[in-house]
C-alpha cells in the first residue's frame, strides 16, 4: 500500500490552505449571485426593445432605446462571464480534451488558465485606464441621445474583475484535482 493510499481523508484536505478554499467558495458564490442578477438583465433589454417596438408604432420612438438596450446585452455578457467560467459553460474547442481524464483536463487547464488571467489582466489594465478618461473628461457617446459613457465601463471592469477573480479560483480547482483533490 503506497502512501497515498495511506492518507486519510483529511490528510488530502490538507493540500490547499483554507485560506485558498474560503477564496474559492467566496468568488463562486459572490459570481453566482452576480450571474443570476446578470440573467435577468436579458428580460429588462426585452422590456425596453419591446417599448421602442411600441413606441415606433405609435408615436415617434425615443432616441435612448437602442443605445439603452446595447448597454444592458454589454452588462449581461460582461457580468455573466465569472458564472460562465464557472459552471464551464464558455465555449470550449474539444478534439481530444473530452477523452483525457479529469486529472489530466485539469493540469492541462493549470496551464492554459494562465492565458487567460494574462488576458484578463491586460484587459482589466485597459478597461480602468479608458474608465478613468470617460470619468475625467465626461466622456459621451456620439449618437443623438450622447449618454455619459463611465456607468458602462464601470460595469464592463466589474464583469472583467469578476472573471478574473473566478478564473483564479477556477486555477486553484483545477490545481487541487491535478494533485488529487477535488474542491467542492
Amino acid at each position: 500500500m503506497s502512501q497515498a493510499d495511506r492518507m486519510t481523508r483529511t490528510d488530502r484536505k490538507a493540500i490547499l490552505p483554507g485560506l485558498v478554499r474560503g477564496y474559492v467558495r467566496w468568488i463562486d458564490r459572490v459570481n453566482r449571485v452576480v450571474g443570476l442578477f446578470a440573467m435577468y438583465l436579458v428580460v429588462a433589454m426585452i422590456g425596453i426593445l419591446l417599448y421602442s417596438s411600441i413606441m415606433k408604432a405609435v408615436a415617434i420612438p425615443p432616441l435612448w432605446t437602442l443605445e439603452m438596450a446595447q448597454f444592458v446585452m454589454a452588462a449581461y455578457y460582461m457580468l455573466g462571464g465569472g458564472w460562465s467560467l464557472q459552471h464551464d459553460s464558455h465555449v470550449r474547442m474539444d478534439l481530444i480534451y473530452s477523452l483525457w481524464s479529469p486529472r489530466r483536463r485539469a493540469m492541462v487547464d493549470c496551464v492554459t488558465i494562465l492565458f487567460l488571467i494574462f488576458y484578463l489582466g491586460v484587459l482589466l489594465y485597459g478597461g480602468f485606464s479608458s474608465t478613468a478618461y470617460a470619468m475625467r473628461y465626461g466622456e459621451t457617446s456620439y449618437s443623438s441621445w450622447a449618454p455619459y459613457m463611465a456607468p458602462i465601463k464601470i460595469v464592463m471592469c466589474i464583469g472583467v474583475a469578476l472573471m478574473l477573480l473566478q478564473a483564479f479560483a477556477q486555477f486553484f480547482r483545477d490545481l487541487a484535482l491535478a494533485l488529487g483533490e477535488e474542491l467542492p
